[in-house]
């Protein structure tokens, strides 16, 4: 009782802090608020909706169920969770956070995995897509597509071993729960249970489609109010000088780490927001590439407290806790920054001296990372129409169903 108090008191503490410092830096607010909204307007919501949308019809159509029952045999020795967390993983993977949060709670709802399976799941399927990781921050801000190859490795390749990882998460729990283990299914009786989920869905194409639409753009304007929350917040932690205070402490960690200090402010800028971080850690020239990478490479398996925020929000739905993918954002933390610095080498300063010496660039670097330019410009140039467009069509289909 006394504890609950305490927070209470804390909460409320921060709120009005919070309400204070909007009105003595009201044009420093306006501006951070501004360019949250941008970077979710432009890039954000023409990036994830498709897929968000693309999700909901394949999850009507029993298209999910299909898949998990033929990745059940991988799936489940691996990570021990069903087949449909295949599905997850593939969908979070290509379409970025919080993709594999929004799935998996909606697989949680539908009663297709248990709740300690779903909180595996949920650990590992979440992550930065290709597009952002390639485009965004290795052309975008380090100007080196180069980076991209060590950058995503190390991030996918973290993300499994916190997978692994995470298979023995809640074993105890689960010896008194009844799970939902089936065995080697073949392509015909996976066909079966598809048409099955199919029927017992019910819903004619031209409301699946009408509810998918309106489903993801709720979900992506959701993400929208905490992405300029978070780019508010971290203005003003700057403005106040709480981001300083904290960078001393900060620095002691990267010391320990044998990292320079003058990374301790984009460190803190990415533990909020990833984007923002990676920005001004590719702007700090005064340290080394390694240790920029490095720190890129933890935050952006972080996550950012602006994308954590959204999955909390996203689980709170269910009964999924949200503790056990915060434990994992900080295992994939360090996984991810232990990888790239293994791969440094062999990936990066091996290709450069190659380059160097032979005047060519390796396929394997010049082919996949220059694919994600042109999609990221068209992304930056035509987002804003695409919003525009899919929110009058939100709006549209909200009032229809009002006046029925």
């Amino acid at each position: 009782m006394y504890s609950a108090k305490i927070k209470t008191v804390l909460l409320a503490t921060a709120a009005i802090f919070l309400a204070g410092s909007l009105m003595v830096f009201p044009k420093e607010s306006l501006e951070a608020s501004i360019r949250g909204m941008t970077m979710w307007w432009d890039i954000v919501f023409p990036s994830l909706l498709p897929f968000f949308i693309v999700s909901e019809l394949l999850i009507g159509f029993g298209v999910v169920t299909f898949i998990g029952a033929i990745l059940e045999p991988l799936m489940r020795p691996l990570f021990r969770v069903p087949g449909v967390g295949g599905f997850v993983w593939a969908m979070g993977l290509a379409s970025g956070n919080p993709a594999g949060a929004k799935l998996t709670a909606r697989l949680r709802q539908e009663g297709k995995v248990s709740q300690i399976e779903a909180e595996r799941l949920v650990s590992f399927t979440n992550s930065s897509n290709p597009l952002f990781i390639f485009g965004a921050i290795a052309v975008g801000f380090f100007h080196n597509p180069a980076l991209g190859i060590v950058l995503a490795l190390a991030h996918y390749l973290g993300n499994i071993c916190v997978g692994l990882l995470f298979r023995f998460h809640g074993r105890q729990e689960e010896a008194s729960e009844k799970t939902n283990k089936s065995n080697k299914l073949s392509v015909k009786e996976a066909l079966r249970l598809l048409h099955k989920e199919r029927l017992k869905d019910g819903r004619p194409i031209g409301q699946l489609l009408g509810d998918a639409v309106q489903s993801s753009v709720k979900t992506l304007l959701m993400i929208g109010g905490f992405i300029i929350l978070f780019s508010v917040l971290n203005q003003l932690l700057i403005l106040i000088g709480i981001t300083s205070i904290l960078a001393v402490f900060i620095s002691i960690i990267l010391t320990f780490f044998k990292l320079p200090s003058d990374l301790s402010i984009p460190f803190i800028s990415g533990i909020f927001e990833i984007t923002l971080g990676a920005k001004k850690t590719s702007e700090s020239t005064e340290t080394a590439l390694l240790d920029q990478i490095i720190i890129t490479s933890f935050f952006l398996a972080f996550s950012g407290f602006s994308i954590q925020a959204q999955v909390a929000s996203i689980l709170a739905e269910t009964d999924i806790r949200f503790k056990p993918f915060f434990v994992a954002r900080i295992i994939h933390g360090f996984f991810a920054a232990f990888i790239a610095l293994l791969l440094w080498e062999p990936l990066y300063v091996n290709q450069q001296s190659s380059q160097e010496d032979w005047g060519v660039i390796p396929v394997f670097l010049s082919e996949k990372t220059a694919a994600f330019h042109p999609i990221w410009e068209l992304i930056v140039q035509y987002g804003s129409i695409f919003t525009l467009v899919m929110l009058v069509m939100y709006i549209l289909l909200r009032t229809n169903q009002a006046l029925k």
